[in-house]
């Protein structure tokens, strides 16, 4: 397969990040201020790991981050910063003891993204389907007033997600980064200010 080296690409060699994906964070983080030294971040879908680093820098020595995703990872993380293999949707009882212990989180992260087909609405719905449960995930595991960021592929099924996250945060915002390409579906869904999950029976969606 081709690589396709366009500036941002460059950029993460020159600045030792395994992936370009680090620089759509960084625009995020300008933006809403999601990172402040001291806190503790979850990053789904973390592999090859930029999210992960860039997060680890921001926190510093004080804060910690766990890392986890369905592939493994060469990446060299500083002390700070634990990767686990692990299947999100499948979670172990060792990691979910993990998250309990690492946990509350101050800031939920998710750059996860299914397999491609091809096919558009597949795509999409996949992608939703990772969305909510990484939504599931910060129900559990993310501290009061914290944040939440997810990646998902536009489509007819955005609302899902949108309402959800107005169910759960004080302010909802959509971003597209500067360094998503051009042609790319990709948006980020962020929920600031983390009130609390649904109560059971009352996750349904707004007329």
């Amino acid at each position: 397969m081709k690589t396709y080296r366009d500036h941002y690409f460059l950029k993460a060699k020159r600045e030792k990040y395994p992936a370009r994906s680090v620089y759509k964070l960084k625009e995020m983080d300008a933006r809403f201020r999601l990172l402040k030294p001291g806190m503790t971040v979850l990053d789904l879908g973390a592999a090859p790991g930029s999210w992960s680093l860039y997060a680890a820098e921001r926190v510093g020595s004080g804060g910690r981050v766990l890392a986890c995703d369905l592939q493994a990872t060469g990446t060299v993380f500083p002390s700070s910063v634990t990767f686990v293999q692990e299947n999100v949707f499948e979670r172990t009882p060792g990691f979910e003891a993990l998250l309990d212990a690492t946990g509350p989180f101050d800031l939920v992260m998710s750059d996860m993204a299914p397999r491609t087909t091809g096919t558009k609405f597949t795509d999409q719905a996949r992608s939703l389907e990772l969305c909510l449960e990484a939504v599931a995930v910060a129900d559990r595991w993310l501290r009061p007033g914290g944040h939440f960021v997810t990646k998902i592929f536009m489509g007819p099924d955005f609302q899902d997600l949108a309402r959800a996250l107005r169910q759960r945060f004080d302010s909802v915002k959509t971003f597209k980064p500067n360094s998503s390409r051009a042609e790319s579906k990709e948006i980020f869904e962020l929920g600031l200010g983390f009130k609390s999950a649904p109560a059971r029976g009352d996750n349904r969606s707004e007329a």
